[in-house]
């Protein structure tokens, strides 16, 4: 378990996306020019009352600037559209007032999209495990055959299983209550973030090198970010819940 915040996350090979975020532009100073323009739109939208028409036409034109940009998370499972929806609706929920989140995203201090691109892949995760569960349900008997039914003792549903570590750190790191996580990223690269690198290097790890191609930056300056100022957050939180 005290591996888990010391020597993992550095090596592993983990099953990745069908597909990425589009290619990103070479000039780190024009991405963090749109997170800001992203961010004043927002704080401008908010402005206006809920459910006025000035913010609703204020919201059409933030979704319309995130699904332009490119930088947006794209997929290509089945229930990607069902999944994309659920995170308008929390986004819309949550922008200028905090109805379903901790904190609204117009107040916190640091770029939307990484926060967003999170909410997207955990409910990404959610509708994966559904499919799984529903594709079980599909391949088992759906009845016993007359007069041969199920002991009860066999009747009995299974207990319930205790969150393991990996689930209670992957809720921390998603929750992001303080913010930090979310607003602590790679210089100039304002959606490389502790928060996104902690939720890839967990469990099965995706590995340096395809996360430096991704991003398209350094192995070493991911590694580096990480050992610097996700790592000790992390271990932090470890301590916090007696793993470590």
């Amino acid at each position: 378990m005290e591996r888990m915040f010391n020597d993992s996350f550095l090596e592993g090979p983990m099953s990745q996306p069908t597909s990425k975020t589009s290619d990103r532009p070479e000039d780190n100073s024009l991405d963090v020019d749109w997170h800001q323009q992203l961010k004043q739109l927002v704080q401008e939208v908010c402005q206006h009352p809920l459910n006025s028409p000035q913010r609703r036409k204020g919201f059409n034109r933030i979704i319309r600037m995130i699904q332009q940009s490119g930088k947006l998370w794209r997929a290509a499972e089945p229930y990607y559209e069902d999944a994309l929806q659920d995170t308008w609706l929390h986004f819309s929920r949550n922008l200028c007032e905090a109805t379903t989140a901790e904190q609204p995203y117009g107040a916190k201090e640091c770029f939307i999209i990484a926060r967003l691109n999170a909410y997207l892949k955990r409910r990404l995760q959610d509708y994966a495990v559904q499919a799984s569960q529903e594709q079980k349900q599909r391949v088992l008997p759906t009845q016993s055959l007359e007069g041969e039914g199920l002991a009860p003792v066999e009747q009995i549903a299974a207990p319930e299983e205790t969150p393991s570590v990996f689930e209670e750190v992957q809720e921390w790191v998603e929750a992001d209550k303080s913010g930090e996580l979310g607003c602590t990223h790679v210089k100039g690269r304002p959606d490389i973030t502790c928060q996104v690198l902690i939720l890839r290097r967990l469990p099965p790890e995706t590995p340096w090198k395809t996360l430096a191609a991704e991003f398209g930056v350094s192995v070493s300056t991911l590694s580096g970010f990480y050992e610097k100022q996700c790592r000790p957050r992390l271990q932090q939180f470890g301590q916090s819940q007696g793993y470590l």
